[in-house]
């Protein structure tokens, strides 16, 4: 299932949500080279992404993680810690930045709507960070780049299941070749999308460091959105969405 579109107006304009949708696409044209660059791409993946194993120095410097039959990240001796924030603006191709996009789009709106724009900011950078720790706790050793805004979205998708579970949310459901549209309650989508996340990171509880999607993050940012939205809501801005009120858009 492939969300398009929630039933789930908001009062506060999203300029967060947009920027920060602003901030990952120019990122991916200006410093990525919008995936038509190889060099550029590959740069920004090693040098912006997080590296578990050069973050806690577990990995001998100098080891490279193949990342085409032309480039490989090497670890370097002296950790980027800035790589725990640069990291959540890179991509690895336009499907991965168009869907984080889209899934930021659906439902960031309405948790910046809850919360205000600065507690919003707050909270999806804390969510992002945590995604991170998870991912890294559980592959310290790991020298393969960790790049993409899913983890911090993923807190946004644990803060919705929480405040809007029953807001129906419109999806794309893909057979084959065949496409249908159907509208599920927000607590069965974001259920699947979470179980699916499970169910890809049970190899890496194994010991697997095989790259391809952070599972774990995923988990990690969906938790700490249950856990902080708590925190970060506001309870005035929740309430005054039951109240008849001109809402933005």
């Amino acid at each position: 299932m492939f969300p398009y579109r929630d039933e789930n107006p908001t009062v506060l304009a999203p300029v967060i949500t947009i920027g920060i949708i602003a901030a990952n696409v120019l990122a991916w044209v200006l410093v990525q080279g919008g995936g038509f660059n190889e060099a550029a791409l590959a740069r920004s993946v090693c040098n912006l992404g997080l590296v578990p194993g050069e973050l806690l120095r577990t990995a001998v410097p100098g080891t490279s993680a193949p990342l085409s039959r032309e480039w490989a990240c090497v670890v370097d001796p002296d950790p980027a810690y800035l790589t725990v924030l640069t990291s959540m603006f890179m991509h690895g191709g336009w499907f991965h930045l168009i869907g984080n996009m889209v899934f930021l789009w659906v439902f960031g709106n309405n948790i910046e709507d809850a919360m205000g724009h600065g507690r919003f900011v707050a909270f999806y950078v804390l969510c992002g960070v945590a995604a991170a720790a998870v991912q890294t706790f559980l592959q310290p050793a790991s020298i393969i780049p960790m790049v993409g805004a899913s983890g911090a979205i993923s807190g946004v998708l644990g803060a919705y299941l929480l405040l809007y579970p029953k807001v129906r949310v419109d999806t794309l459901i893909f057979l084959g070749f065949y496409v249908t549209r159907t509208a599920v309650p927000a607590y069965l989508m974001l259920g699947y999308w979470i179980l699916l996340q499970l169910l890809g990171g049970l190899p890496a509880l194994s010991g697997s460091q095989e790259g391809g999607v952070a599972f774990w993050a995923h988990i990690g940012g969906f938790g700490a959105g249950l856990v902080l939205i708590k925190v970060f809501e506001t309870r005035e801005h929740v309430e005054r969405r039951r109240r008849p009120v001109t809402r933005w858009g």
